[in-house]
């Protein structure tokens, strides 16, 4: 069906009623100066969906469990540890709940697609399922529901830290060699949902593979997004320099091709020159402030990587509180806070419009999706604002993305289209009285367990 828009982003400009036609979940046409058609989809201001980059769907259900202190010994790795309990008693059906409650509040919030880094894939204790792909499965089935564009990732996670120690506890979850790991992969792909999913993979960290296992799993995956963390916490960034003699971005720089299919999560401990470097190298930075800030991991360089030319995007990664606009507006402020001055991740002009437009575009190459702009050919990942709003109704065009990045509550987002599939109508997903209730009924079972 047909969109009408009173005001679309098109490209860097703002362009009143526009009249926009989808074909197989793509945009086929876009007419300007045009005027609404009997059973057009009429909305008010119609902008590129961003992907959610990284995301750990089940962590979800942990949110506001870890809000806690011990004394002395409160950081990221207690966190960690908290985290591999709760996952001994995940079931399959409990991760398909909690996947689709997560992407159809992603949805809700403006994301079309996600990047599911994807780490849980046996059974407690580490055998694995009878379908080896089993819990990805599970992931494709809330995709499904949802509706969203899926880019999966499986996680190739080996050992228990960089000196290659076996795994134990929860980690048994996640383990496989690279043999089993590219088995899982291959598994995984007839089982792919929608004509625009996406499969890609995700050696864990330096800390989880090896030089040789990296080396084996890219000679053996020449195509697809690959995504990585690297350098989220201190403790990382000196226990693997320790064991390769680098720093893990300049290792990553000299020993692999770092291009346009990789993107780096967190990146949050890098030096002037690594940065100057990863920037240069066509890679995305996979940022996600909110759980980053939760996790007290540290901030971005991020004034010195948006100088050179870096591409970054977004993701909500633990799940903890999906809100794009949230996610922008913490990217800049801590900016701001690292920086003590305003404005800072643009050179000239509009923050919000900079933020909003980079992070569309850096989360599609990152996601492996012809989208991030409103344009013919591409998928017809939109979403559609209200403008009404008190928080935007006194803005200008120029002035609309600045509103949502810095000042708009959540639930500004009326309609959003995944591919063409429209699943957000009126602020609320089409299926939220049946996620919901699902949600509910499996977490009661977990926490019964627990």
């Amino acid at each position: 069906m047909p969109i009408h828009a009173k005001t679309t982003l098109l490209g860097s400009d703002w362009v009143h009623d526009v009249r926009i036609e989808i074909d197989q979940g793509r945009i086929r046409h876009i007419q300007t100066q045009a005027n609404a058609e009997p059973g057009d989809e009429r909305v008010d201001v119609l902008l590129p969906a961003l992907g959610n980059l990284h995301s750990h769907a089940f962590q979800r259900a942990m949110a506001g469990m870890t809000e806690t202190r011990a004394a002395g010994r409160e950081s990221f790795w207690t966190w960690r540890n908290l985290m591999y309990r709760f996952l001994d008693r995940l079931t399959p059906e409990q991760i398909e709940a909690i996947a689709a409650l997560v992407f159809m509040e992603m949805q809700e919030a403006g994301y079309a697609s996600v990047g599911e880094f994807h780490y849980v894939h046996h059974q407690p204790g580490g055998a694995p399922y009878d379908q080896l792909s089993e819990l990805s499965q599970r992931i494709f089935a809330a995709a499904q529901q949802t509706g969203i564009g899926l880019t999966h990732l499986p996680v190739l996670y080996t050992y228990g830290g960089v000196k290659q120690e076996a795994l134990s506890g929860g980690q048994l979850r996640f383990g496989n060699d690279v043999a089993r790991f590219l088995e899982l992969v291959d598994d995984c792909r007839p089982a792919l949902p929608e004509t625009d999913s996406k499969l890609g993979i995700a050696p864990h960290s330096l800390r989880a593979t090896s030089p040789t296992d990296l080396t084996e799993v890219l000679r053996a995956t020449p195509e697809g997004p690959v995504h990585i963390h690297i350098a989220e916490q201190v403790q990382e960034v000196t226990d693997v320099q320790a064991m390769l003699g680098q720093r893990p971005v300049a290792w990553l720089l000299d020993n692999v091709p770092l291009g346009a299919r990789w993107c780096l999560i967190h990146a949050t401990h890098m030096t002037d020159a690594e940065t100057t470097a990863l920037a240069r190298s066509g890679a995305v930075a996979g940022l996600c402030p909110i759980t980053e800030a939760n996790l007290g991991d540290g901030i971005f360089n991020g004034a010195e990587y948006v100088a050179e030319g870096g591409r970054f995007g977004i993701g909500s990664d633990s799940n903890i509180r999906i809100s794009l606009p949230e996610e922008l507006r913490t990217l800049e402020y801590s900016q701001r806070l690292r920086e003590q001055q305003r404005a800072v991740l643009v050179s000239e002009g509009s923050v919000g419009h900079a933020l909003y437009t980079k992070a569309a575009l850096g989360g599609a190459q990152a996601l492996g999706r012809n989208a991030g702009e409103i344009a013919e050919g591409k998928l017809a990942d939109l979403v559609a604002i209200n403008r009404d709003h008190p928080t935007l109704c006194a803005l200008s065009d120029d002035q609309l993305l600045d509103g949502l990045c810095f000042a708009a509550p959540d639930g500004l987002v009326t309609d959003l289209w995944s591919a063409g599939r429209h699943r957000v109508k009126q602020g609320r997903h089409v299926a939220r009285d049946r996620i919901i209730p699902a949600y509910r009924s499996a977490i009661a079972d977990l926490l019964a367990s627990v």
